[in-house]
């Protein structure tokens, strides 16, 4: 690469960083600097423009106050950049700012083979704190090619909490709640089931900033870098997708519909939008693992806010809304250190949440938008009570839009909470 052009962006960035607004403290942040003083790769992955730049810079003020090399690989004046020239880039790092034992990219993934170089220049004794928008980032790239040298880090969108502060929402979140605090909060809630996490939304409120997310990453980080010619199917699979959280999968329907040649086109198309970040999917717990394998799966999506803008309109949404929310709440809170499940009991009764942790049942969680009718109410108990007695567990819960109570089924305990108490508290311990 031209070793002036490079010069000039290296320049222009670090310029840039001085007026980067570090925006509110993201919850990750002390995840991240527990683990500053481990020599080891910090690697943080998520949706394009969910905060990775924000967090990784946070880290940068915090731990080292700046004084680290930078550059951000998502430049368009980088497409020729190869791993030969990161010597070239040490180079200019040197010659521009002295010696420094820090290295923070952002979004290296689009450089072929950057794992050499941060492999050598680890082994040397140097620090890196890296980020990218592949999951495989976090899983078989870096397991196989920095293999017990690096930390994962996942970052979603904001949480309700960070959405809270976002918002300079000045409502106060201890119990117990006065009425206009309860109101303010559940105001609160709303716009953040319509308006979802991602934070440039959320600061310009236009509908154009996440579509633009979503076809730079549908394109970029599916289309172009799995070189899929049935550009006019993933279209199509992904648009269903992001239209039906909570849904079961089959992939036999979806491969008639898209006219797909087969099931394991599917299947891989499935695993790339999930390796992007746009969605996720969980499967069914069972203590045989053939049957984990066999059974559907089930899909959630990044962010709600997408959901509303991109994804199918329904007539209600709510119930939808609520499930994801809960989900990506879990998977905040959760992984990796606890895997998240569907639950199917013996008789066929169904329990949105499983969670384990190690080898032990933690959570099962029923998501209902009201229990005031009588058919919703014994539904969502008996599948519960049910799956209690099955897994051996004396407490679960139901999250609902509003209710609160707690219900009692012989010795067994349902924890009946509104999601605005489930998730001021869960997001928080």
């Amino acid at each position: 690469m031209d070793r002036k052009l490079l010069k000039e962006i290296v320049q222009e960035q670090a310029r840039e960083l001085k007026s980067f607004s570090l925006g509110i403290e993201r919850e990750k942040l002390d995840q991240v600097l527990k683990v500053m003083p481990l020599p080891h790769v910090v690697a943080i992955t998520g949706l394009r423009r969910c905060g990775k730049s924000t967090l990784m810079q946070q880290v940068i003020q915090q731990a080292f106050e700046g004084k680290v090399y930078y550059l951000d690989f998502e430049d368009e004046r980088l497409l020729d950049f190869q791993v030969d020239d990161f010597n070239l880039l040490y180079e200019i790092f040197l010659e521009l700012f002295g010696e420094r034992r820090v290295f923070a990219f952002d979004e290296i993934q689009v450089i072929p083979k950057w794992e050499t170089y941060v492999r050598r220049m680890y082994k040397s004794g140097y620090k890196f704190i890296i980020s990218g928008s592949s999951a495989d980032l976090l899983s078989s790239e870096l397991s196989t090619k920095l293999t017990g040298r690096h930390v994962a880090i996942e970052l979603l969108p904001f949480s309700f909490q960070e959405y809270l502060a976002m918002t300079q929402n000045k409502t106060e979140r201890s119990e117990p709640r006065l009425t206009k605090e309860r109101g303010l909060l559940k105001k609160a809630f709303n716009q953040f089931c319509a308006q979802g996490g991602i934070p440039e939304y959320l600061q310009y409120k236009n509908p154009l900033i996440i579509r633009s997310i979503y076809e730079n990453v549908l394109y970029k980080d599916v289309i172009v870098r799995y070189d899929i010619k049935a550009i006019k199917a993933i279209r199509e699979l992904s648009l269903w997708l992001l239209s039906n959280p909570g849904g079961l999968i089959s992939y036999t329907k979806l491969k008639n519909s898209l006219h797909l040649g087969s099931l394991n086109t599917i299947k891989n198309y499935i695993h790339f939008l999930e390796n992007a970040y746009l969605i996720f999917t969980i499967g069914k717990y069972s203590f045989s693992t053939a049957d984990q394998t066999v059974s559907a799966k089930k899909a959630y999506v990044i962010d709600t806010g997408m959901m509303e803008i991109i994804g199918f309109q329904f007539s209600n949404n709510t119930g939808k809304y609520l499930e994801n929310i809960v989900f990506l709440a879990l998977r905040r809170r959760m992984y990796p250190q606890g895997t998240i499940y569907y639950y199917k009991t013996k008789d066929d009764f169904e329990v949105d949440f499983c969670v384990r942790k190690g080898k032990k049942v933690t959570h099962l969680i029923q998501v209902a938008e009201h229990l005031n009718q009588e058919k919703t109410r014994e539904r969502e108990i008996r599948a519960l009570v049910q799956a209690m007695d099955e897994l051996k567990l004396s407490e679960s819960f139901i999250i609902t839009l509003n209710d609160t109570e707690t219900i009692h089924v012989d010795k067994k305990v349902i924890h009946c909470l509104s999601i605005v108490d489930w998730l001021l508290t869960f997001e928080t311990r």
